[in-house]
C-alpha cells in the first residue's frame, strides 16, 4: 500500500508539468512591427516611409474596436492613418491590409491599377463603409482609406516578428478600446512611428524614444525598426526574426528604401537650399549621416514571404519552425466574388492546397435606400 503513494505523486506531478507546459505554450504569440518603404510623389518628398504593427492574437471586431482572435482568424494591423474620419488608429486583418482581397488564393501575381482599385472598391463597400460613407479614398495630398488596404501593391515591407504574452495582448486591447481614438496626427511629432514606438514602449518600456540624431528630434519608421533589432540582440528572448514582403509587381514603380531625417536631408534635393541658407546646419547634417545616419536595420537575404507562406507564417510563433504544414479553413464566402484576374492564372499561390483564412473583421456595410 506505501508503494502505491510515490506513484500516485509521481503521476501528479508530471501532469502538473504537462499542464504548465500547455499553458505557457498557449501564452505564446507573435506580433510583427511592420516597416514599409515609401512610394509615389509623397515618397519623394518624405522617404522616411511608414510604420504599423501586426499582432497574431488581436483582431477587429470593426476597423475602430479590437477583440481576441478566434480560431481561425490571421490577426490584424494597428496603425496610425491621416484623414480617416478624424480617427487616430486603424485596424484592419492581415490579408485584406496586404492584399484587398480575404483569400491569399485570390491575390495576383500582377495587378494593374484598375485592377487594385476594383479589389479596393470591393473591400470598402463590404467592410469600411463604418468610418464614413462618404470618406475620400485619398490623394497625393492627402490620405484616405484606400491607404488602409493593399499594402503590398504600393512598397516593399519587412516585417520585424518578436514574441508576445496573452497578458501583454490583452491590455492592449482593453487600453485602446477604451481610449478616445480620436485624431492628433502631426507629421513631426505624431505620426505613424510615434503610435508605433508607444505601442511598442507597452511592450518594452521605456526602451523606444526620439531621437536627436540623426532624426532632429523626429520618430522614423527607421529608427524604430533599429531600436527593436538592437534591444533584440541583448534579449535573445525576444525571438527576433525579419522577414520581407515583397511589393506584387504592375501597379506602380518599385518603393525605395527608407530613410533616416539625417539621410534624407544629406541625399536629396533639400541639400541644396539648406547649404545655400546655412552652409553650417548643411554641414552638421552631412556629418550626421557619415557617422550615425547610415545605420543598416535589415539583414542581407531576409526569408521572403509569398502570399502562400502567410498563412502559415500568421499562424506560427517565434519559437516555432516556419513554412511547415498549415491546416486550411473554410472558404469564406464572401471574398468568392472578388477572385482577382491573374490568381487563376500564373497566381503567386499554390493552386492544389488552398489556404482560405477568416479576415475576422465584421461586416459594417451602411444601408442604402
Amino acid at each position: 500500500m506505501l508503494s502505491i503513494y510515490p506513484i500516485r505523486i509521481s503521476v501528479l506531478f508530471f501532469m502538473i508539468f504537462a499542464l504548465c507546459l500547455f499553458g505557457s505554450a498557449r501564452s505564446q504569440a507573435q506580433a510583427a512591427l511592420l516597416i514599409e518603404q515609401p512610394y509615389g510623389f509623397f515618397g519623394t518628398v518624405n522617404p522616411t516611409g511608414h510604420n504599423a504593427i501586426y499582432f497574431e492574437r488581436i483582431c477587429a471586431e470593426t476597423p475602430v474596436t479590437l477583440r481576441r482572435c478566434e480560431a481561425g482568424e490571421l490577426g490584424a494591423v494597428i496603425s496610425r492613418y491621416q484623414g480617416i474620419s478624424g480617427y487616430d488608429w486603424v485596424a484592419i486583418p492581415l490579408v485584406p491590409y496586404l492584399y484587398s482581397v480575404e483569400n491569399v488564393t485570390s491575390v495576383p501575381a500582377r495587378a494593374d491599377p484598375a485592377m487594385v482599385k476594383r479589389m479596393r472598391d470591393h473591400y470598402h463597400e463590404s467592410h469600411l463603409l463604418s468610418l464614413g460613407e462618404h470618406l475620400p479614398p485619398g490623394n497625393l495630398i492627402r490620405g484616405g482609406w484606400s491607404q488602409l488596404v493593399g499594402a503590398a501593391y504600393e512598397r516593399r515591407i519587412y516585417a520585424f516578428r518578436f514574441e508576445t504574452t496573452e497578458e501583454q495582448d490583452d491590455a492592449l486591447i482593453a487600453r485602446l478600446n477604451a481610449g478616445s481614438n480620436r485624431t492628433h496626427f502631426d507629421l513631426i511629432f505624431n505620426n505613424c512611428a510615434d503610435f508605433a514606438r508607444k505601442i511598442l514602449n507597452s511592450y518594452f518600456p521605456g526602451k523606444f524614444t526620439r531621437s536627436i540624431f540623426p532624426d532632429a528630434g523626429m520618430t522614423t519608421p527607421k529608427h524604430i525598426a533599429y531600436t527593436l533589432a538592437r534591444y533584440a540582440r541583448k534579449h535573445p528572448e525576444t525571438q527576433l526574426t525579419v522577414f520581407e514582403i515583397p511589393q506584387i509587381p504592375g501597379n506602380r514603380r518599385q518603393s525605395r528604401a527608407n530613410k533616416s531625417v539625417a539621410e534624407s536631408l544629406a541625399t536629396t534635393l533639400y541639400a541644396i537650399p539648406i547649404a545655400l541658407v546655412n552652409p553650417y546646419l548643411a554641414g552638421g547634417l552631412f556629418v550626421d549621416y557619415f557617422v550615425r545616419g547610415r545605420y543598416h536595420v535589415l539583414p542581407k537575404h531576409p526569408q521572403v514571404l509569398t502570399p502562400n507562406d502567410l498563412v502559415t507564417w500568421a499562424r506560427s510563433t517565434p519559437t516555432s519552425p516556419l513554412l511547415t504544414a498549415a491546416s486550411p479553413s473554410a472558404q469564406n464566402p464572401e471574398s468568392a466574388g472578388i477572385q482577382a484576374p491573374g490568381a487563376a492564372a500564373g497566381g503567386m499561390v499554390n493552386k492544389e492546397t488552398p489556404l482560405a483564412v477568416d479576415s475576422g473583421l465584421k461586416e459594417m456595410k451602411a444601408t442604402h435606400e
